[in-house]
């Protein structure tokens, strides 16, 4: 008998591994085999099918807005802030095309019985009850319908031809009434102008009433893309208070598009940008960033899936340095004083059937600056207007333009160049000293007409005879700094001016003039213009933050700043702080140099301009409860003379500095008391 050899532990460690693997390779074998499978029924099988599909349903990206940063003074109130309301918006990506005149005239139909406004732009009305015209001033509204790239009408073209050529651009011919065919036309107009599609809804109506939220979301709620959405405006609490320096909105045009894509900013030409001031200058700043919402449609249009959203971000909010209270001080002592000025003229012009009195006084322009770190703390240009009102071709916006005499849009703070006049001579002064051509002894002898050079002969206002310093700038002497003025020469006169910031940029945010430095800027010159410069006269033209820069560089012995606007940056909910001008880091310009002696000095001689019964100052500032240092100034020009003045308190421990001009304003007594106005808000609130 045979017996079984057994297996040994060898033998059995060889046979496992191999039986393994040959069971892996059959299940890979039929996993593949299944694959293969499922991609024959997908390619070969149902190929098409699956092709349909996938063209029959296309995804679109959908754009939400940010709301846009808000503008506050230095103290967090609101100059321009956002308003919650209400619009109806058409949105492509869920409304029935073949419907979309019917629904236009049923949402035309509530808006009218309730008196509300709607998008209205089409050119063209209906006269008679029942004429097509062309609206009144329209012509360049009326080109562009016609133009090739719209309708591609003959320029004799009536109103009736473009009503017709809507209908059928529009499939509206089946309408019958004229007043509706006319408003519906109107609305599809716009809507293929504004750029209408499955990503740029149409806003119908904007800033409806809450009544019409009402019957709108009532009666329209079973017919898709037809919606009521909150979104922000803007919004000015008080709308007079500082319209140049804040800035407004205004549509996008092509070059401002396209500059703005190559930065890699995200615009629609239905965006709205800011235009001046500070909604331009800090633009990328207050803008925020758009949300986007992705959803798939359908080949029948139905919106079928959203498979995306991104958020919007908000855009931060901007901290001026301007206080408010200041702010309206400035504006009404503006309105008051040029008012004055304009009346005493008129009296006096009718009384010596003359001119040159004020009469046409009707402008000015004031600023106060810290002296700490040259933060603007008001910045008035008058005549004002109402920012709530302006929109870039409303009749507002047209009336203020078209305003030749008063020139209300025209910045005069940061884009308004005056002769300076006496204003001007503590410069004069401070370059003189430091050049040695004069010292605080120095004594020049006015017989009122100084005419050294016969061609630029300067008068004076009195006989003051013997003058130092002190007297001469107490009592405003032209003789004595035409004189000095000539020992110091044009090219050594200019090179200090520049140093006070005179014929320079002060630094602010926004836009301004650079002003004009006579002799520098000049494009002649001959030796007797350098006695007129020194009066302030000659070509110099400073804005008057160049004079309250000026002035404060003279309050902080010698030091220039870095003038500006902002205070600080913040998020929307102003939680988090992300730019912030520490106003005990101020950024240092330029230095002045004169020496604390010969700085003093001057700053000696402006204190007694408003201190001594014979200041020009006195009759204002002598008895005034805050020691003031100042200087006044007539600048001679086209029409009556303009006024200046400048000033900064206290004289020891300097706070504040300001400047005015009043456009033709004459007596020196209306800038002075636009400065008191403006010094008694600031040390009222300070107590």
């Amino acid at each position: 008998m045979f017996k079984r050899k057994k297996k040994g532990k060898k033998e059995n460690k060889e046979y496992e591994p191999s039986r393994r693997i040959f069971i892996c390779i059959i299940i890979v074998a039929v996993i593949f085999c299944g694959f293969i499978a499922r991609l024959f029924v997908w390619q070969i099988a149902e190929g098409e099918n699956y092709k349909k599909i996938a063209l029959s349903s296309t995804t679109y990206t959908e754009k939400t807005d940010a709301a846009r940063g808000e503008i506050l003074d230095k103290d967090g109130n609101g100059l321009t802030v956002n308003k919650t309301c209400y619009k109806i918006t058409l949105n492509r990506l869920y409304v029935d095309m073949e419907k979309i005149n019917d629904i236009i005239s049923e949402l035309i139909a509530y808006m009218d019985a309730r008196s509300e406004k709607w998008q209205d732009v089409l050119p063209i009305e209906i006269a008679n009850g029942d004429i097509y015209s062309f609206k009144p001033e329209s012509n360049d509204q009326v080109n562009v319908l016609k133009s090739a790239e719209f309708l591609n009408l003959d320029d004799k073209a009536d109103a009736s031809k473009c009503i017709k050529e809507l209908s059928a651009r529009y499939d509206a011919e089946n309408i019958t009434d004229k007043k509706v065919l006319r408003d519906v036309l109107s609305v599809r107009y716009n809507m293929e102008v504004q750029g209408f599609s499955n990503t740029t809804p149409y806003d119908f109506a904007l800033n409806i009433s809450e009544q019409m939220v009402s019957i709108i979301s009532e009666n329209f709620q079973n017919v898709s893309g037809v919606q009521v959405e909150t979104y922000f405006v803007r919004y000015n609490p008080d709308p007079y208070i500082a319209p140049h320096l804040l800035g407004a909105l205004g549509s996008i045009s092509e070059e401002e598009y396209n500059e703005k894509t190559k930065q890699g900013k995200e615009y629609t030409f239905n965006d709205k940008i800011g235009k001046f001031g500070i909604e331009e200058a800090f633009e990328d700043i207050l803008k925020g960033e758009s949300g986007t919402k992705i959803v798939e449609k359908n080949s029948d249009g139905t919106v079928v899936n959203e498979i995306g959203k991104t958020d919007a971000q908000p855009g931060n909010t901007v901290y001026l340095t301007i206080d408010s209270k200041i702010q309206d001080a400035a504006n009404k002592a503006l309105a008051e004083n040029v008012t004055a000025a304009r009346k005493n003229g008129e009296s006096l012009a009718y009384q010596n059937g003359d001119s040159g009195y004020g009469e046409d006084c009707r402008a000015g322009a004031a600023v106060m600056l810290s002296v700490k770190d040259f933060s603007v703390l008001a910045a008035a240009s008058y005549p004002s207007y109402d920012l709530e009102k302006y929109s870039e071709y409303g009749d507002y916006y047209v009336s203020l333009e078209t305003d030749e005499k008063n020139a209300p849009l025209y910045d005069r703070v940061f884009n308004g160049s005056f002769a300076p006049g006496s204003i001007f001579k503590p410069c004069v002064a401070s370059a003189a000293l430091e050049e040695g051509v004069i010292n605080k002894n120095t004594l020049i002898d006015c017989t009122r007409y100084y005419d050294y050079y016969e061609s630029d002969p300067v008068a004076c206002m009195h006989y003051h005879g013997n003058l130092d310093l002190m007297g001469a700038i107490t009592q405003s002497c032209n003789y004595f700094f035409a004189e000095t003025g000539r020992r110091l020469g044009i090219n050594t006169m200019y090179l200090y001016a520049e140093k006070f910031g005179l014929g320079e940029n002060t630094g602010v945010e926004i836009g301004e003039s650079k002003g004009f430095l006579a002799g520098r800027d000049s494009k002649t010159w001959t030796a007797g213009n350098t006695v007129q410069a020194a009066i302030g006269q000659s070509d110099n033209a400073f804005t008057p933050v160049q004079l309250a820069t000026y002035t404060a560089t003279i309050a902080n012995n010698g030091t220039r700043l870095k003038t500006h606007l902002v205070s600080k940056i913040t998020d929307y909910k102003r939680e988090k702080i992300i730019e912030y001008n520490d106003p005990d880091k101020p950024e240092t310009i330029d230095t002045v140099s004169v020496s604390k002696e010969n700085l003093e000095l001057v700053q000696s001689a402006m204190r007694n301009v408003a201190e001594s019964a014979g200041g020009t100052a006195y009759s204002v500032f002598g008895n005034y409860h805050i020691p003031i240092a100042a200087k006044t100034g007539t600048a001679e020009n086209s029409g009556s003379d303009h006024t200046t003045f400048i000033c900064y308190a206290p004289y020891e421990n300097p706070q504040v500095a300001v400047a005015v001009v009043l456009e033709h304003g004459v007596r020196g007594s209306y800038s002075m008391n636009v400065a008191k106005e403006m010094l008694d808000a600031y040390f009222n609130k300070k107590q």
